[in-house]
């Protein structure tokens, strides 16, 4: 029997399995959009892949073909030249380190020449930590080329990285948020704030100007995450840092208890 998310908004659980989770919204949001744009219009799921070495640095690569070699995760093949050779020169021994690999996915909406109308961003939590300077970096490049972006976060940990000011929120405290930039209309911010115990809401999505917005129905899609990923045979006993105040984390248990129980 298929158990539906036990939470009516966001299910705080699920961002532990959040390279899943993450992949599968993300496909789950452009099937939606394409189904509502004009003609001419067509969403397409875009990827880069990150290289992080501990010092925090990054190298961002666009994903078009990757080579590997059977070694690509241990150590390489010892290899020393002859000691005859002409110059006779012993190369040093190097030092290894491995440098944590990880995929960036988005949503263009994009025109019949291939101009991008619209970015969709589900922000992963790189995007909230080490790698906040690359994607805010990207965002104001989208907005200064005319384009509508859409940040979607689901994520309470990290810092806060959407286009909107924290300062400005009407409610500072709200752990789910959406922002919403128009390319005709920068400066103004539309944002949607979710409470822990309340539904995700239904976001429009701009496209051109002559367009009417598509909307995007989030909660349907998040529960569907939680459906289809089978996150109903997990055990759910120790809610993703940061913690919760005891109340909500009160809150959160009765809700995994209850489901249990049915």
């Amino acid at each position: 029997m298929i158990k539906e998310n036990p939470f009516p908004g966001m299910n705080p659980f699920l961002e532990g399995f959040w390279p899943d989770v993450h992949t599968a919204l993300i496909g789950y949001i452009r099937d939606h959009i394409a189904e509502q744009l004009p003609p001419g219009l067509k969403a397409r799921s875009e990827e880069h892949v990150t290289l992080a070495a501990n010092d925090d640095d990054e190298k961002s690569v666009h994903a078009d073909v990757a080579t590997v070699d059977s070694w690509k995760h241990g150590i390489a093949p010892k290899w020393q030249p002859q000691a005859d050779t002409p110059a006779g020169v012993i190369a040093t021994v190097p030092l290894y380190c491995i440098m944590d690999e990880y995929t960036e996915r988005w949503i263009d909406i994009v025109d019949p020449h291939g101009r991008v109308i619209t970015v969709i961003e589900v922000l992963s939590p790189t995007n909230k930590d080490t790698g906040r300077n690359q994607y805010t970096a990207k965002r104001e490049s989208c907005i200064a080329g005319g384009v509508s972006v859409v940040e979607i976060d689901l994520l309470r940990g990290g810092y806060h990285v959407v286009a909107a000011s924290k300062m400005m929120l009407k409610d500072q405290n709200a752990p789910y948020i959406t922002c919403v930039t128009r390319a005709a209309n920068a400066a103004r911010k539309e944002y949607y704030q979710t409470p822990l115990r309340a539904a995700l809401p239904n976001i429009r999505i701009p496209l051109r100007p002559e367009d009417q917005d598509a909307v995007l129905p989030l909660q349907q899609l998040v529960n569907r995450c939680y459906r289809m990923g089978g996150y109903w045979n997990e055990e759910f006993k120790h809610i993703p840092a940061p913690p919760l105040s005891a109340e909500d984390t009160a809150w959160v248990m009765e809700q995994v208890k209850t489901a249990r129980a049915e």
